[in-house]
């Protein structure tokens, strides 16, 4: 009986205790989250997640910065544009160098410039090449932030 009694007040005191911790923000952003902002509570954590999960705001929002979602600032997090670049990178420095060229127009297709724009987009780079490429051995890392750095300014 001892046993039984000792297992349910540790039972409620574990309970206690993961209530007592202070409200986690782990729902991410999106339509769900502004919906519950401020409440708290497990209820409102899971109506959150699952507004969100349900819609696909939250892949929109980050795309896009809405949403209280924030945009990645860089195109580093993109692996196939890190593959790219990395297996390519003394092609792509011919071709910025030229202003043109197959390896060029691959990387504006992964960066995802309109069509209309990529005649701008390869006279930037090649206009800035000594910024994306200031040495020898800069790493495929190093060329992607130059290349956002050039084309965001």
């Amino acid at each position: 009986m001892k046993k039984c009694v000792l297992g349910v007040a540790l039972c409620f005191f574990l309970v206690a205790v993961a209530y007592a911790e202070p409200p986690r923000d782990n729902c991410g952003c999106g339509w769900g989250s502004m919906a519950f902002k401020g409440k708290e509570g497990l209820i409102y954590q899971v109506l959150a997640a699952t507004t969100n999960g349900s819609f696909g705001n939250q892949t929109f929002g980050i795309t896009s910065g809405t949403a209280e979602c924030e945009k990645p600032k860089s195109f580093s997090s993109n692996e196939e544009l890190n593959k790219f670049v990395a297996d390519n990178l003394d092609n792509l420095a011919k071709d910025i160098a030229r202003g043109e060229g197959e390896s060029l127009e691959t990387l504006a297709e992964l960066m995802g410039v309109p069509e209309a724009q990529r005649p701008v987009f390869y006279a930037t780079l090649q206009t800035h090449f000594t910024q994306i490429f200031p040495s020898e051995n800069i790493t495929h890392v190093d060329v992607i932030e130059n290349i956002a750095r050039v084309t965001q300014s």
